[in-house]
């Protein structure tokens, strides 16, 4: 029987801050003792709604080298079942159910001259500001942040990032875009604030939209990191009804596709690119997931026959890969029969 994955331990709610009106930091007690991270990490969550277990991924923002206590922020999402029941059930002394810390998107060696440059949207300030937090402390470098948000009530951690800069006179800069004031968003006013800082090192997490546009407009030399997670954002309206055009169904290649999900065994025949995700779904399953980009380790399983080949791992690490783990909405098969199990 494979080891399960991921494993989960509970921890205390010993404080919540309200940040915003839509935004909470949950302050963890684990059981267990501390638990070992990275800043820039996240953990997942899994909260049981309406009888189901659901998975999310939420970022700590606090780091190591500063923080003494484990917290993760929580903005509240339309329609979002888990930061929903987060906010609205969740309460101090309360238990949740997480997995140790993952996930890449954590300080990279660099020379001391090299700045830093966030560029958080909404609620990706979380993991920003750890890696701000762990760059200050840890390292003589520069730091920058360009924190972009729909007004001031929305701003999370405004005065935290103000008093954080006062800290680091001459090494933080905080640049705060707001949209009622300023207008959305461009290119332009992303290349103003890199300045001449065009070999920095630039970490971006936000809303896909707020993401691409940051990537498109870093030209420089420098190194770009990006966290996404995907859950929570609101898709574009569907496009005017046109009448289909016929296609042939996907052609089924030789061998078999196994899935094992709960008390379910189910078997479909191989498609040529699909993954393992996809052939899950097609298996008529309902499995975990939640960025689909290979960031949050939300949808892993454990392949207990044949090999996959991920096209992204943003968050396994080497070792977990050698026990077999696979992040099912990025594995492909490379052989014609494939078995993986989800916890």
């Amino acid at each position: 029987m494979p080891t399960p994955f991921p494993l989960f331990r509970r921890a205390t709610v010993t404080r919540i801050t309200q940040e915003t009106a839509d935004t909470r930091t949950f302050v963890l007690a684990p059981h267990g003792g501390p638990l070992s991270y990275r800043a820039g990490q996240f953990c997942i969550f899994r909260v049981r709604v309406d009888g189901r277990h659901l998975l999310r991924s939420y970022s700590m923002s606090s780091a190591p080298e500063t923080d003494d206590e484990l917290m993760t922020t929580v903005k509240r999402v339309p329609g979002g079942k888990v930061s929903n029941w987060l906010h609205d059930h969740v309460m101090e002394g309360d238990e949740l159910e997480l997995t140790e810390p993952r996930g890449q998107f954590c300080l990279r060696p660099a020379l001391a001259d090299t700045p830093l440059l966030g560029f958080c949207g909404g609620s990706g300030i979380t993991p920003v500001l750890s890696l701000a937090k762990s760059a200050l402390t840890g390292t003589d470098r520069r730091v920058r942040l360009l924190c972009a948000d729909r007004d001031r009530p929305s701003a999370i951690f405004y005065e935290g990032m103000a008093e954080l800069a006062e800290r680091h006179p001459g090494r933080l800069t905080v640049v705060r875009h707001l949209d009622d004031e300023r207008g959305f968003l461009n290119a332009a006013d992303i290349k103003e604030f890199v300045g001449a800082d065009m070999e920095a090192d630039a970490y971006v997490c936000g809303p896909e939209p707020f993401m691409e546009l940051v990537e498109s407009a870093l030209q420089g030399s420098g190194r770009i990191f990006s966290e996404r997670f995907g859950g929570g954002q609101v898709p574009p309206p569907p496009p005017p009804r046109q009448a289909p055009t016929p296609t042939k169904p996907p052609a089924a290649t030789e061998g078999t596709i196994t899935i094992l999900l709960g008390n379910k065994r189910v078997s479909v025949p191989r498609q040529a690119n699909e993954t393992l995700l996809q052939s899950a779904r097609r298996a008529g399953l309902a499995p975990p997931f939640s960025c689909e980009a290979g960031n949050c380790a939300t949808c892993t399983a454990k392949l207990t026959e044949g090999t996959v080949t991920m096209r992204v791992n943003d968050a396994l690490t080497e070792e977990e890969v050698t026990e077999g783990y696979v992040l099912t909405c990025q594995g492909v098969p490379d052989t014609p029969s494939v078995t993986v199990e989800y916890e």
